[in-house]
């Protein structure tokens, strides 16, 4: 544990952003399971529009630092193409 009152603090601040993090991190994975099992149905309007909120989901969790940038332009990009795959 540490003595110093500054360090006591970081330990504090450390421990609310990592929940922070972890809220976000969880509701992420949601909405991309939620965007899947729309896509499972075949729906291709409801998916669309599944997409779109997990889309702007991982544009604000890379905004926040929680997850990096190329890592949501990849899950974007997957699911991009199960989109696509529905209609053909």
């Amino acid at each position: 544990m540490p003595n110093i009152k500054s360090a006591k603090k970081r330990v504090l601040v450390i421990k609310t952003k990592t929940l922070r993090n972890q809220m976000i991190k969880s509701a992420l994975k949601t909405y991309i399971k939620r965007f899947e099992a729309v896509a499972a149905t075949g729906s291709k309007a409801e998916a669309e529009t599944a997409y779109k909120l997990v889309a702007k989901k991982l544009d604000q969790a890379t905004a926040k630092g929680i997850i990096k940038k190329n890592m949501a332009s990849r899950k974007k990009s997957q699911l991009a193409l199960k989109l696509n795959k529905i209609g053909a």
